[in-house]
């Protein structure tokens, strides 16, 4: 195996070893990461509309900054208490808070929105929606507020609520996210750039199986059941509804293939006539960009078509540039990596705008003329996130010439950027970057430099066919010292869109990964094959064979950590959760002399268990790949374990459901093997708020006095 060795990050930086003379608890480590511990940042920076002015939380977020391109010097623009002295509110701080124009943001108390001129300093209330209301989301212009309650779709107008459904049937459910947020849907409910439609997801779940969760707070304890589709089972039926506020009719589109197909990626037109809908066939390898009309619903036009023999996941809508006259970007992969496209709406492909040979992660904005278009990308360095501009005409410019993870802001003329970034051995530095000056407005202290804190070193090996770099991260504890032989904790996820090491501050790890080391352990973590941000090949090779890949790489991982002189091959142990748990049961059952110890949460045990719209894009139905199937059931693995396991699963977990945990130990009963098991009553996907420093103790006790 080869070693491609990156670099090693202390983060002291110049600070000697000797200023460090704080221990980091595990409270500390769980609960301060973001907290204590956080990076100063220009938190809420925002450009205030055609203009270079921009604003930003101050202190606390009970104040507001304001600042400008040509000068930088920010002076208070407004404070909490004189919003709330006009308002007469009694508005704790500025969190959350919208810009309408240049002079006017919306705040909101509870169900209250308001808006408030910080030029005149007065204010009035919009509209209070009723107790209960979900999913809040403005239209442009900020008067209009579409929400949710239960499951139906209303608009506050003018003060007034208006029903757009009235469905009693609970199984049809408008204006929330669809496909269990997959394709990048993460809201239901579209407005159109003038206000005059709203669009909308509607998901018919009556052919969804109920599946139950127990709640423990009543006495007795009562099921309730969520709607839950598993691989190969039926799913929801999709539609778009178009509401059109001017005659409060709604006309519907459904898939014009299965009526199971996904609706994803919906999108406007600039001048409202049409909107775009990617169709994606429930099979998740073909993809049509449908054009419909808004006014009546009816088909136009597919504009393009997608194919592949994996899997088509379009996540990003349709862009408009800022005066566009229908011409759109489409980000597609069918080059191997998430480029830009340039299309009409009759289906013509006018340039490929980029040709990289990196993934475009999403894009930002285009400048005001419509000219240029701006996005990230993770550049030659898959560790990184930049931003990039490119014209038109395919000439394409890197924005932030500093590597790192970036996070941008463009201002309306497309003329500055804002990026606050951090890299291994930066915690955040805020610059301004335009007219051909690059302004550095703020730069985090390092919040660690009291604490001994270990080292982290980020590096390359190579996958088993010699063919892929795999990245990787191991933490030393602060007092390493290479003479001694240390015991060694994976850290695993290695599934779909998730990247574990990336060039940010810590790399990527949490701060407990740091308490750990401080125990006298090694924390090593690889991004295996089918992992984010590096493009078709590199993620679809998992496509029907979940775990396999995966395994063969953490495996490379490990045979390198034993070639280390200062690793005790002997006290290897496991840990991750969701994706990461089904990785920690599958290498501790699936290769059972390597690891002497392993903690998986929430894990996926069999994907007939896991939900369509993710399970069956990697592994298909199970009828259409039973082998793929069976060989990635944990379920088939029982007899084979030899160390220690301890399961944890959150009670009322919707995402990988109970039942994944509950038929697994089973089947250790049965197989007669002992294992360990941990729930987190009413807790969902994983384990938040103070319970989480109780989650960490468990699995990192369970670690240590298991892998002596």
């Amino acid at each position: 195996m080869t070693r491609n060795f990156i670099a090693v990050f202390a983060f002291l930086f110049a600070l000697n070893i000797s200023a460090q003379t704080k221990q980091l608890t595990l409270e500390d480590a769980v609960m301060q990461q973001h907290r204590q511990f956080r990076a100063d940042m220009m938190l809420g920076f925002q450009w205030l509309p055609n203009t270079t002015d921009y604003i930003y939380y101050g202190p606390g977020f009970t104040s507001l900054m304001k600042a400008s391109a040509n000068q930088t010097t920010a002076t208070p623009l407004v404070t909490i208490a004189e919003v709330n002295a006009a308002l007469k509110t009694n508005l704790r701080n500025f969190g959350g808070f919208q810009i309408k124009d240049a002079n006017t943001i919306i705040v909101t108390d509870g169900p209250k929105y308001y808006q408030y001129n910080f030029t005149a300093k007065t204010g009035s209330e919009i509209t209070s929606l009723p107790e209960g209301a979900e999913n809040p989301t403005t239209d442009k212009s900020k008067q209009l507020i579409a929400y949710t309650f239960d499951n139906n779709l209303f608009v506050s107008k003018a003060g007034a609520q208006v029903a757009i459904t009235l469905n009693t049937d609970k199984n049809i459910v408008s204006g929330q996210a669809i496909a269990r947020s997959e394709f990048g849907i993460t809201n239901g409910i579209f407005w159109s750039p003038k206000s005059n439609f709203l669009a909308f997801y509607q998901k018919d779940e009556t052919d969804v199986a109920d599946y139950p969760i127990l709640d423990v707070t009543s006495t007795p304890g009562k099921l309730e059941n969520i709607k839950y589709p598993m691989a190969g089972q039926k799913s929801e039926k999709p539609r778009v509804g178009i509401y059109n506020l001017a005659s409060n009719k709604t006309v519907f589109i459904s898939p014009r293939g299965n009526q199971n197909d996904y609706l994803t990626n919906l999108s406007w037109t600039p001048d409202e006539k049409f909107i775009l809908i990617a169709e994606v066939n429930r099979g998740q390898n073909n993809t049509n960009l449908n054009l419909y009309e808004a006014s009546t619903g009816n088909f136009v036009r597919t504009v393009l078509t997608e194919s592949s023999a994996t899997w088509t996941e379009p996540e990003h809508p349709a862009f408009f540039p800022e005066g566009s006259n229908g011409d759109f970007i489409w980000i597609s992969e069918r080059d191997g990596f998430n480029n830009l496209y340039l299309y009409n709406l009759n289906g013509k492909l006018i340039r490929q705008l980029t040709k990289n040979k990196f993934v475009t992660k999403d894009i930002l904005t285009s400048n005001a003329k419509g000219t240029e278009i701006f996005f990230t990308a993770t550049g030659p360095n898959p560790l990184n996130t930049l931003a990039y501009k490119v014209d038109l005409k395919g000439k394409q410019t890197l924005l932030t010439p500093n590597e790192g993870t970036h996070h941008v802001e463009v201002s309306s003329d497309g003329k500055y950027i804002f990026t606050e970034y951090s890299t291994h051995t930066i915690p955040s530095r805020s610059i301004l970057i335009g007219n051909g000056k690059t302004v550095t407005l703020l730069e985090s202290a390092n919040k660690y430099a009291d604490y001994k804190i270990g080292t982290t070193e980020i590096s390359t090996i190579k996958s088993l066919d010699g063919k892929t770099d795999l990245h990787t991260r191991l933490i030393k504890p602060y007092n390493f010292d290479p003479n001694k032989k240390y015991p060694v904790l994976v850290y695993v996820y290695g599934g779909p869109h998730a990247q574990m090491i990336t060039n940010s501050y810590l790399s990527g790890a949490s701060l407990w990964m740091h308490w750990m080391a401080d125990q006298g352990y090694l924390i090593y973590t690889l991004d295996n094959r089918g992992s984010d941000s590096r493009g078709v090949a590199f993620e679809s090779a998992i496509h029907r064979r979940l775990g396999d890949l995966e395994i063969e790489d953490q495996i490379q991982g490990v045979n390198y950590l034993k070639s280390l002189p200062y690793v005790d091959a002997n006290r290897l142990a496991v840990h991750g959760w969701s994706y990461g748990g089904f990785m920690t049961t599958s290498l501790m059952l699936r290769t059972p002399d390597v690891f002497k110890v392993g903690v998986a949460g929430g894990p996926v045990t069999d994907w007939k268990f896991y939900e369509i719209m993710y399970g069956e894009r990697y592994m298909d139905m199970p009828e259409e790949n039973p082998e793929g199937y069976k060989k990635a059931s944990t379920l088939n693995y029982v007899k084979d374990l030899k160390g220690k396991l301890l399961l944890i699963h959150g009670t009322s977990d919707d995402v990988v459901v109970m039942q994944h945990n509950f038929v697994l130990i089973q089947k250790f009963i049965e197989a007669e093997k002992q294992v360990d098991f941990f729930p987190y009553p009413m807790h969902k996907h994983n384990v938040y708020g103070k319970d989480r420093v109780h989650l960490m103790q468990k699995i990192l006790d369970y670690v240590i006095e298991n892998n002596k």
